[in-house]
């Protein structure tokens, strides 16, 4: 019973998990672990991997990939030179190259945003032509939008920020003379190289030589360093010219008001230094501004003076006397009969504009007889007076290289009938330029002895060729006067205080359709001064003079006398044909002071 009272213990039991919930927690504990030890060794991979590729870019693969930048950003730029100037024989300055700035664009860098409208209104240019000029150039990787813009104006394009344009230094060429010097001095292209004048004549030595810089540029294309300098560029060298600039102004506007007063067509002056050869003047008119030579037709550019041929008409004449005294069958002072004003040759006829009757060598040259020069032509062996042409020039170039210059025509003495040997007396079927004339007038003033022609000035004056004797150069010289004379054809080329000598010309004018012009003429003078001591040698020549007169001594030989009385004195040459009483007078108020 007492048993039955007893309570009975019950062990507790302690429920154990079972399998599944084992293999929970101990897959919980692997997988946490395996997504450490993942990531772990991910991240080590990950860190391995840079250090290598940084290994591999700074030190394996660093000069292909430092090539790679420098192809995209390093660039070698070609860094203009400075072109040279044009100096006066005075150092005053013809042309002068000064800084420019040129504008821009990639095409490809050109997007819907691009602000047109503001970089037409800085340059000055329609819309339409800045589309234009990046439509053509569409494929490319550059184009200009406007050449030779003011520094000024590229400074506010670059503060626009557009993305595309970019701007350039380059160098404009400036003539301060403008149309003075124009066809001497010629003028050079949008890109500075010389294309006329003096410009061309000279390129190389003006333009020198490029120079080239390594550059670093950001990815608008924006120099921001410069790496090295390469090779630096050579400045081009200044030339000084023979040009007298104060001659070359009064020579200009003396033969613009002539050409205007005669109504001509054109004309053209020359001047040389009879001593050097230098040339000291030469114009043409019309001239052309070469700061916009754009805007002139092509013939208004060539300097006429040395590429255009004409007759020289009664201007040969001196050279006939002078070959015909180098014989020494004739002096200033022998007779030749003119009576009665005509001669036939041939079937031809030459005439005098009057009868002069007879008439010495001297007065054939004063008078400027057809009829006696030809005679004197006809008395000589024809290639005797074709060989003393050519000595003096004629048929020649004046050997001043200057471009374009034309040579002039002496037929050959074989082909030559009676009848020509007696026009290329007096100067028809032969050809020069004004400055070939002038060099051949230089020759007679500088005592028989041709020099070259230079545009340079010139510090020593060159050796030259004597093709006359001194003293038949001084008789040439002595019948020259006389026709400045008030019995001569050209008293109105007299120079006050100096005594000149010259010679007329009044040249019909060949038709197109052949034979010559009945109402078209070349009015010519040719002359030096002073006859004492001779300084310069000047050519004028008028074409188509319409103002009722066209004879040389009443067109040319009064710019003559206008243009040389004004030179002699700026070069403060001594007159020499100042009246006894006035140096009298000078004398006795040099005495008193």
């Amino acid at each position: 019973m007492k048993q039955k009272g007893k309570k009975k213990q019950v062990k507790k039991k302690v429920v154990e998990p079972n399998s599944a919930e084992k293999l929970n927690k101990v897959s919980s504990r692997s997988g946490f672990s395996w997504r450490f030890a993942f990531v772990s060794v991910a991240m080590l991979t990950a860190g391995s991997l840079l250090v290598f590729r940084a290994v591999d870019i700074q030190v394996v693969e660093n000069e292909f990939l430092q090539k790679q930048g420098d192809a995209r950003h390093l660039r070698t730029i070609t860094m203009p030179a400075h072109r040279g100037m044009l100096l006066d024989r005075n150092d005053e300055v013809l042309a002068v190259s000064t800084p420019v700035a040129s504008v821009w664009a990639n095409p490809q860098e050109i997007d819907g945003k691009f602000k047109i409208g503001k970089l037409s209104e800085l340059l000055e240019e329609s819309e339409s032509n800045i589309k234009s000029a990046l439509l053509k150039r569409k494929d490319k990787e550059f184009a200009y939008i406007k050449r030779h813009v003011d520094p000024a104006v590229a400074e506010k394009i670059e503060k626009l920020k557009l993305k595309g344009v970019y701007t350039q230094r380059e160098y404009r060429r400036y003539y301060p003379a403008g149309e003075v010097v124009s066809h001497v001095v010629g003028f050079t292209n949008i890109d500075d190289q010389g294309l006329e004048g003096i410009e061309l004549q000279y390129n190389e030595t003006l333009q020198g030589e490029p120079g080239k810089n390594r550059v670093l540029k950001d990815r608008r294309g924006k120099i921001i360093d410069s790496i090295n300098l390469i090779e630096a560029p050579q400045s081009g060298k200044d030339i000084s010219l023979s040009i007298d600039k104060r001659l070359q102004y009064i020579a200009y506007r003396d033969l613009k008001k002539a050409v205007s007063q005669n109504k001509a067509k054109s004309g053209s002056l020359v001047i040389v230094d009879v001593e050097s050869g230098e040339v000291l003047a030469m114009v043409n008119e019309p001239a052309f501004n070469p700061n916009t030579y754009q805007k002139y037709n092509k013939s208004r550019l060539r300097n006429k003076a040395a590429t255009d041929l004409y007759e020289p008409g009664s201007t040969i004449k001196p050279f006939i006397v002078a070959a015909a005294l180098k014989t020494k069958q004739f002096s200033s002072d022998t007779p030749v009969k003119t009576s009665p004003g005509y001669m036939r040759v041939g079937r031809e006829v030459v005439r005098d504009v009057h009868d002069y009757g007879e008439l010495d060598i001297t007065g054939v040259i004063r008078k400027s007889s057809n009829v006696g020069i030809s005679k004197i032509a006809l008395a000589l062996p024809k290639e005797i007076l074709w060989e003393s042409l050519s000595d003096f020039g004629f048929g020649e170039l004046s050997r001043s290289h200057f471009p374009g210059e034309a040579i002039g025509h002496l037929p050959f003495f074989g082909e030559w009938k009676k009848f020509t040997q007696a026009t290329v007396s007096f100067g028809y079927g032969v050809s020069v330029t004004s400055l070939q004339l002038a060099q051949s007038y230089a020759v007679l003033a500088n005592g028989g002895v041709l020099k070259p022609i230079s545009f340079t000035r010139i510090d020593r004056s060159p050796n030259g060729r004597q093709v006359l004797s001194k003293d038949v150069s001084r008789s040439v010289l002595a019948m020259l006067e006389t026709v400045v004379s008030v019995e001569g054809t050209a008293v109105k080329a007299k120079v006050p205080g100096y005594r000149v000598a010259g010679k007329t010309g009044t040249v019909k004018k060949l038709s197109p359709q052949g034979g010559y012009l009945d109402d078209q003429y070349l009015s010519v003078f040719a002359g030096v001064a002073p006859v004492s001591n001779p300084r310069l040698a000047v050519v004028v020549m008028i074409d188509d003079p319409q103002n009722g007169h066209y004879y040389g001594g009443k067109v040319a030989a009064p710019l003559f006398s206008s243009v040389v009385g004004e030179a002699l004195r700026i070069m403060n040459v001594m007159p020499d044909d100042i009246p006894a009483p006035v140096l009298q007078v000078a004398a006795i108020k040099g005495e008193a002071r």
